[in-house]
């Protein structure tokens, strides 16, 4: 049977899409083949006509997942969000409750520290324009200084995001959220020495 030109392509995307939701929601480890060849409504031999192994597939749905939010970031950067904004818009309840849908770092970090190095290395470089666009948004953008505080920033927004997902009760979810706001605001605003 031939398929039409770009199948191949669609049934990759789709794979990979199913894949990125799944990892992030339930953990890469967790998250077994047949489960995201079943959602992608394929066969699980038909994994191995696109990817070598579920490695592999990690690493595609890291840089994907991270593309797209380092070109959401773009975007509100270009919007004029603003620091205060890109923080809020990270720390709230819809991230909090959607994994499946959030930042890939704050669902995956424990695990993507244990890949291969390709892997790591394929996170590392699909981080770094979201840092940028972070670092554009703080005072003295451009500078050295800004880029480590930018990932200082990242840093308290993910670490605030996984405690708050660690606990049962929703007030004190939201709590952390907040205190986690104030932290990294208070960071992104420090003046330079």
């Amino acid at each position: 049977m031939r398929y039409e030109k770009g199948h191949k392509e669609s049934t990759r995307n789709r794979i990979i899409d199913v894949a990125s939701r799944r990892f992030r929601k339930d953990g890469a480890s967790a998250t077994g083949l047949a489960g995201i060849m079943a959602d992608a409504g394929l066969t699980n031999g038909a994994f191995y006509a696109h990817f070598g192994s579920k490695e592999t597939l990690l690493r595609e749905t890291l840089v994907n997942t991270l593309a797209d939010q380092a070109a959401r970031s773009k975007q509100d950067c270009a919007e004029g969000r603003g620091i205060e904004g890109a923080i809020r818009g990270y720390l709230n309840k819809d991230h909090l409750e959607r994994s499946e849908e959030g930042c890939p770092s704050a669902a995956l970090l424990p695990e993507i520290g244990r890949q291969p190095q390709s892997t790591r290395e394929a996170y590392e470089n699909g981080l770094l324009p979201y840092i940028k666009n972070l670092a554009s948004q703080l005072p003295q953008p451009g500078t050295p200084s800004s880029i480590r505080r930018a990932i200082g920033v990242f840093g308290v927004m993910v670490g605030t995001l996984q405690t708050a997902r660690a606990v049962s009760d929703m007030s004190l979810a939201e709590d952390i959220l907040e205190a986690g706001i104030e932290a990294a605001l208070v960071l992104a605003r420090k003046s330079e020495p």
